[in-house]
């Protein structure tokens, strides 16, 4: 296991200000005598395990999920291995906390409850010198970067620099999930300014209180990033996040074939709602191919979905034009047809020659689809009126309410299954809890990138691959679905449980492993043991004994 770099320790205080070394009160009398730390603890040495246990109740007695998230984020900052071992031991309490629903409230008052930097920032001022700041990082083996312009975040829109809460959170899932040294991970905000007004006369907005870059000014900007970054980490990754929508397939498009880099609301989402609907569609005993899909959203996230969907279908031996058919999109104004003159270029594909209907109930009551996706952000649209119509015209509806966070779901677990008299196949974006109704308990399935992206980063490492294909989401899609059990199905989860999540990135790693190395997409030789050499890249957070030799705390 990956467990630290080597060299000499610093002593004293400075070990103790040093999250990835510091250990807190379970460094061993040996260690505190030899490190200068004698009398700067106190007395008393703790296990590791007991530390996690004093997190746990810490976070439980805050009051809300707010201060839950500063006081985790506190944690990271004070002593990295004890934050990921909670983390990764209690992903289904605090994943939601760290990330998703908790990290959007955590992103609208980010300028408020700042505290001290986390990442790399870098502004429209920075043109011509990008390579200098990237520099600036102190740990040069970066292997993942987390990328944002704060123009989307999640559901909320335009949160300019508050949106640097979104690449911090990510990469945090990347460790936990995945196992991604933390050392590896660099989290970066280019502010371009905000159109969100409010943030221009807030006093105490962290970010530049101005218009956002547009145009060519923007592009050169993105540019030279993506060049800078690529040369000065040469084996990165680099994801895009909540760009909008304007600029995330017009930069997914530029970059795909020249770096190592995806956009996750349009792959990562696509991969995690394809293997979504696999298992859905296992678990009714449906084909894919035989599927009509609508989608509110016409965005990122939906048209991802729609695209990789499509090739799903293509794969299993549908006519492309047929498998384009099956996919409806709904926008803000209604019906996405032939006849509209106001479409963007990337909504085009999915273009019908249909009679064009403005209100979603009536889409459904006219295309009749087996399986209705919310990717809008526009809370409980999926009303009573229209979960009814779909089990009046389904046996097992599918309806997937992918919105993020919770406060902008389509609709909730709850509403899914009540208005389906329990027949719904449901998952979400944002977790739901339980459902108890007419004597049955209904688990609802998360949806979440979080079962894929890290995944699919660790295989991009181990195999040192130089490009992030659309086949690997489809392969990792596939791995995902597969791993979802008899007893998943029967507790109406289509997802695994968070509980497995590392044994499920490691899968999907291997996955997408084989396929770099079937393509040809890294200069690397495949090992022999290539699951036993993936699991040996992943970070352990579990504290390792000092030895006189090595920093490997």
């Amino acid at each position: 296991m990956n467990n630290g770099c080597t060299g000499k320790l610093p002593r004293g205080v400075e070990l103790l200000h040093d999250p990835s070394l510091n250990k807190g009160t379970a460094f061993t009398a040996a260690e505190r005598e030899a490190l200068g730390l004698h009398g700067l603890l106190p007395p008393r040495i703790s296990t590791q395990q007991q530390q996690v246990q004093h997190v746990i109740n810490n976070v439980r007695r805050k009051p809300d999920n707010l201060e839950r998230y500063l006081y985790l984020i506190g944690l990271q900052d004070r002593n990295e291995r004890l934050f990921y071992k909670a983390l990764v031991e209690n992903l289904e309490e605090l994943s939601p906390i760290v990330y998703t629903p908790t990290v959007g409230l955590a992103c609208q008052e980010y300028s408020h409850v700042y505290r001290r930097p986390r990442g790399l920032s870098i502004t429209r001022y920075d043109r011509g010198r990008i390579k200098e700041v990237l520099q600036n990082w102190p740990h040069k083996n970066v292997r993942v970067i987390v990328v944002t312009d704060g123009e989307r975040i999640l559901g909320l829109g335009d949160l300019g620099s508050n949106g640097m809460g979104i690449p911090v959170g990510k990469l945090s899932l990347y460790t936990a999930c995945a196992g991604i040294d933390p050392a590896a991970c660099l989290p970066i905000m280019i502010d371009v300014g905000t159109n969100n007004n409010e943030l221009w006369s807030d006093p105490q907005y962290i970010g530049l209180p101005e218009p956002r870059l547009e145009g060519e000014d923007y592009d050169s900007l993105i540019d030279e990033f993506m060049a800078a970054a690529s040369e000065i980490f040469p084996n990165v990754m680099i994801q895009l996040e909540d760009f909008g929508n304007s600029n995330a397939f017009r930069l997914l498009a530029r970059y795909r074939d020249q770096y190592c880099m995806f956009d996750d609301d349009i792959q990562g989402t696509a991969g995690v709602a394809l293997a979504g609907l696999y298992s859905a569609l296992r678990m009714i005993k449906g084909k894919i191919t035989e599927q009509r899909l609508l989608f509110l959203g016409a965005g990122e996230a939906a048209l991802g979905i729609g695209n990789l969907v499509a090739s799903a279908m293509v794969q299993q031996g549908l006519p492309e034009e047929e498998a384009i058919g099956r996919c409806w999109f709904i926008d803000s104004k209604g019906l996405v047809v032939k006849s509209r003159t106001d479409l963007a270029q990337h909504k085009q594909r999915f273009a019908h020659d249909f009679p064009f209907h403005r209100n979603l109930l009536e889409v459904v009551e006219a295309i009749k689809p087996t399986a209705i996706i919310g990717a809008s952000g526009q809370p409980a649209t999926f009303t009573p009126e229209i979960l009814t119509a779909m089990a009046r015209l389904n046996e097992r509806p599918i309806v997937f309410a992918l919105s993020n966070p919770t406060s902008q779901a389509e609709c909730t677990a709850e509403d899914a299954y009540r208005h389906t008299k329990g027949r719904a196949v449901f998952a979400s974006g944002s977790p739901f809890p339980k459902v108890e109704m007419d004597g049955q308990t209904f688990v609802p399935g998360q949806a979440n990138n979080v079962y894929i992206f890290p995944g699919v980063g660790l295989g991009v490492m181990a195999s040192e691959a130089n490009r992030v294909t659309d086949e690997m989401f489809s392969a990792a899609a596939k791995c995902l679905d597969e791993q979802v059990s008899r007893e998943d199905f029967e507790k109406g989860r289509i997802f695994p449980s968070l509980t497995r999540i590392r044994d499920v990135s490691a899968n999907i790693a291997l996955a997408v492993a084989k396929v770099v190395f079937a393509r040809k997409l890294t200069a690397m030789r495949e090992p022999a043991n290539l699951p036993g050499y993936i699991k040996s890249k992943m970070y352990d957070p579990a504290y390792q004994p000092y030895n006189g030799l090595t920093n490997n705390l």
